[in-house]
C-alpha cells in the first residue's frame, strides 16, 4: 500500500521547470515524469525517492480483482509507487537472445517513491504529497523567482561508434538477413558519445524545449541520468486494460509549409514505412495476446502521423484486457525488449543484432516510467533520449529497415533523430552524419 502521506497546494505560479530545479538541486534520487512543454492536459509528476531492487514492482497485479481509485489523485508515480528504468539488454537475456552487457549502466535502476509534486496541467494547479507537505510546499513555493538552470559551452563534435559508410554496410547485411529469411524487420541502431562532463537537469531542460514529447522524463540514480524526450508510449495498464503505442516510420519536418504537408504525404504513402509499421502491430498484438483475455486484443489506431517539433511520426495502437493474476512482471516478460525496437520475428531478430552491431545498447532502446501498487503502470520507450554518466554522454538512434529500405536514407534518418538531442549537450553530429 502507499506511504502514509499528507497533500498541499503550491503557489499556482510554481512552474514544473521551478520545482525541477529545486528539487534537484536538493535531492540526488530524483525523477519528473513529463507531460511536455506549455501542455493545458494531463499530469506531470517531479519527486523524489529510495533505491529499491528492480525485482521490487515485478509482483504488482495489473488485473486487480478490486481497484479503487484514489479520490483526489489519478494513479501515477505517488507516495509508495516506483519510479525508474529497465535497459535494453535486460529484456534480451530475459528473452533467450545473445547480449553484451553495458558496463556503464546498471540493468535497471528504480526508486521508490517517497515525495512527489503533482501538476494537473488542466486545472492548473499543483500539489505536494508526502511527509511534511506543507513544509515542503512553503518551500518550494519560494522557487518562482528563482531562474532554471541553464548552461551554455563550446559547441564539441561527438563521437560516432559508427561511420555513415559503416552503419550503412549494417543496414545492406539486415537486408540480407531479410532476404534469407531469418527476419522480416530489423531495428538497426548506433551511437554518438559526447567526451564531456555535462549538468544533467540543464541538459534536460534543454532538451524539453526543443522537443515536444509526450512521455518525455528525467531520472537520476547513482552516477546515471537519463534525460528523454520520448514520444512514444511502450506501456500503460489501468484497470485491467493494456495498451502500447509502437511508432515505426519518420519523416523530417519541412522548412516550409509546403514541404512540410509534402513529407507529410510522403510518410503517409511510403510503402516501406506502411508496411514496417504493419509489421511491428502484428509483432505487439501477438505480444499483448500473451497475457491478455481470448478475442480480447485489438488496433484502434493504425498508421497514424503524429508532428513533433522535428519529425512526423507513423503511429499505431494496440489494446487488450489483462488475464486476471497478471503482474507488472508477466507483461514485461511477454513484451519487453518492444518490438518496435527489435524487429521480427523478435528472438529471431535480438539475435541478429547482436551479431550486427556488436555493442550493448544499454538504456536505449528500453523503458523508463513508474508502476504503481493498485496495477497501474505508463512506461515509455527510451529512444530521442541522452544517458549521463559521470565525464561523458551518450545518444543512440536507429531504424527500422525492411527489405525495401535504402542505406543512404536509413544514414539520414539517424541523423535526423540524434540531432536535437545532442544540441542540448551543446554537440553536433560528426562530418557525413
Amino acid at each position: 500500500m502507499p506511504l502514509p502521506s499528507t497533500v498541499a497546494e503550491l503557489h499556482p505560479a510554481c512552474s514544473p521547470e521551478y520545482v525541477f530545479t529545486a528539487v534537484a538541486a536538493e535531492a540526488h534520487e530524483v525523477f519528473w515524469i513529463d507531460a511536455g512543454v506549455g501542455v493545458s492536459t494531463g499530469w506531470s509528476w517531479i519527486g523524489t525517492g529510495r533505491v529499491v531492487p528492480y525485482t521490487s514492482p515485478r509482483e504488482v497485479d495489473i488485473a486487480p480483482q478490486n481497484s479503487v481509485a484514489p479520490s483526489r489523485f489519478p494513479h501515477g508515480p505517488t507516495p509508495g509507487s516506483w519510479v525508474g528504468w529497465i535497459a535494453y539488454e535486460t529484456g534480451a537475456v530475459a528473452a533467450g537472445a545473445p547480449s553484451i552487457p553495458d558496463e556503464a549502466v546498471e540493468d535497471a535502476s528504480w526508486l521508490l517513491v517517497d515525495r512527489v509534486v503533482a501538476f494537473d496541467h488542466a486545472a492548473g494547479r499543483a500539489w505536494a504529497i508526502g511527509p511534511d507537505a506543507d513544509r515542503w510546499s512553503s518551500t518550494l513555493s519560494e522557487t518562482i523567482s528563482k531562474p532554471a538552470a541553464e548552461e551554455t559551452k563550446e559547441k564539441v563534435i561527438a563521437r560516432a561508434r559508427h561511420t555513415p559508410a559503416e552503419y550503412a554496410s549494417l543496414i545492406e547485411q539486415a537486408r540480407e538477413a531479410i532476404r534469407e529469411g531469418d527476419a522480416y524487420q530489423l531495428c538497426v541502431t548506433t551511437r554518438f558519445t559526447v567526451d564531456r562532463k555535462i549538468d544533467a537537469v540543464a541538459a534536460y531542460l534543454m532538451h524539453r524545449r526543443a522537443s515536444g514529447a509526450p512521455h518525455g522524463g528525467f531520472f537520476r540514480s547513482g552516477a546515471t541520468a537519463l534525460l528523454s524526450a520520448s514520444p512514444e508510449l511502450f506501456l500503460a495498464a489501468s484497470d485491467g486494460t493494456i495498451r502500447t503505442r509502437p511508432i515505426k516510420g519518420t519523416r523530417p519536418r519541412g522548412t516550409t509549409l509546403e514541404r512540410d504537408e509534402a513529407l507529410r504525404r510522403e510518410l503517409a504513402t511510403d510503402p516501406k514505412e506502411q508496411a514496417e509499421n504493419v509489421m511491428i502491430v502484428d509483432l505487439m498484438r501477438n505480444d499483448l495476446s500473451r497475457v491478455s483475455r481470448k478475442n480480447s486484443v485489438a488496433v484502434t489506431q493504425l498508421r497514424e502521423i503524429e508532428s513533433y517539433p522535428h519529425v512526423h511520426q507513423l503511429v499505431s495502437t494496440v489494446v487488450g484486457s489483462a488475464n486476471a493474476g497478471t503482474t507488472c512482471g508477466d507483461l514485461l516478460d511477454a513484451t519487453f525488449p518492444a518490438g518496435s525496437m527489435t524487429g521480427a520475428p523478435k528472438l529471431s531478430a535480438m539475435t541478429i543484432l547482436h551479431r550486427l552491431e556488436r555493442m550493448p545498447r544499454g538504456i536505449f532502446s528500453g523503458c523508463f516510467g513508474w508502476v504503481h501498487p493498485e496495477g497501474s503502470l505508463e512506461l515509455g520507450m527510451v529512444i530521442r533520449s541522452i544517458v549521463v554518466t559521470a565525464d561523458a554522454a551518450t545518444v543512440s538512434a536507429g531504424g527500422g529497415i525492411t527489405w525495401l529500405s535504402v542505406p543512404q536514407a536509413e544514414v539520414e534518418e539517424v541523423g535526423i533523430k540524434a540531432r536535437a538531442p545532442l544540441a542540448a549537450l551543446g554537440a553536433t553530429l560528426p562530418p557525413g552524419w
